[in-house]
């Protein structure tokens, strides 16, 4: 609803008003099983808006399985969840043919990848050659076995997950296929009021296996998510944001603690974030602050430090701190 003069109240035709109330009301849902991480659940409705997808990098028990479940059922959306081991197959992820004995002809059946949120559990303990089916499915929103191309359900987003302490037998993902990802979110291990309240909960008889015992409900759904996404393309972004985003990527090629900087990727990435949580904060415009706020999650992945500034223990966030400091605001 929105008024005219005259006090008179008249429908909103792109259901603006309701959807990002719906979408407001999600995270209240998610708290009620999920303490402390609200950051991380805002990031994922930017990127089920922003139709992207996200890297979850936390030590092991900070919610990250639980926060996947807990937001899919919020929306109202299906979930699957796959365990990335050494041996697991491009197929094992989605879906390969199947011989139906009885009909003598393959049938397709589908892999975990054919959901609305799917968590990919340690992404880099699985060969490349399963990533990289991964990453295809995840850009080209589709699956094509036998010549024969299966569109992947609407909305789809990937939340792949990587522990940040334990590399031995892993396979990192290159530079190229990180980039794939829309944001890096980090769940940091919690403060001590809502480390206090987690196990409150627990002793209170908590079930993370039985979300609907802790009251979380469906509070919204697919429509309102595609309502939203509609209404983002609206959000305006100023010439002076676009120079300042220009401004900010630039600024990671010459910073010389990186060996790589961001690519126009990024900086579209960076734009397309920027806006969704401009519209999320019930603005129709874009703000430097807004930009300022999707700069880590946003870029932290795309850049490559310099074997010497690693060596030196430098943080890739420290350095994108300080160049949001030096980079000029637009006024």
């Amino acid at each position: 609803m929105s008024e005219q003069g005259g006090g008179q109240r008249v429908l909103d035709p792109m259901g603006q008003d309701s959807a990002r109330q719906a979408l407001s009301d999600v995270r209240h849902e998610v708290s009620k099983a999920v303490v402390g991480q609200d950051a991380t659940v805002t990031g994922m409705l930017i990127a089920l808006l922003s139709q992207g997808h996200v890297l979850l990098e936390g030590v092991p028990g900070v919610a990250k399985t639980l926060l996947v479940r807990a937001l899919s059922a919020a929306l109202n959306l299906d979930t699957k969840r796959v365990q990335f081991t050494p041996d697991l197959m491009p197929g094992d992820v989605t879906g390969s043919l199947v011989y139906d004995s009885h009909t003598s002809e393959f049938t397709f059946r589908e892999g975990p990848v054919f959901t609305n949120l799917l968590l990919a559990d340690e992404i880099n303990r699985t060969p490349p050659k399963t990533q990289a089916s991964l990453l295809e499915a995840m850009e080209e929103r589709q699956v094509s076995v036998d010549g024969v191309s299966r569109p992947l359900p609407s909305p789809f987003l990937v939340a792949a997950t990587q522990n940040p302490v334990e590399y031995e037998g892993t396979y990192p993902l290159p530079e190229a296929q990180l980039d794939r990802f829309l944001l890096k979110l980090t769940m940091p291990l919690p403060e001590r009021r809502d480390e206090f309240e987690v196990i409150r909960r627990h002793a209170a008889g908590f079930d993370p296996r039985d979300l609907a015992a802790a009251g979380v409900r469906p509070v919204a759904d697919a429509g309102d998510l595609e309502r939203a996404r509609h209404a983002v393309t609206g959000v305006a972004v100023e010439p002076e944001i676009i120079g300042y985003i220009v401004d900010l990527v630039r600024a990671t090629r010459a910073a010389p603690s990186f060996l790589l900087g961001v690519s126009p990727r990024g900086a579209t990435a960076l734009l397309n974030t920027s806006r969704s949580w401009a519209w999320l904060s019930g603005r129709s415009f874009v703000t430097p602050d807004d930009v300022k706020a999707l700069a880590l999650p946003c870029l932290r992945h795309r850049v490559a430090l310099q074997p010497e500034a690693q060596m030196d223990g430098v943080r890739v966030d420290d350095v994108l701190g300080s160049i949001l400091a030096s980079v000029p605001v637009p006024r």
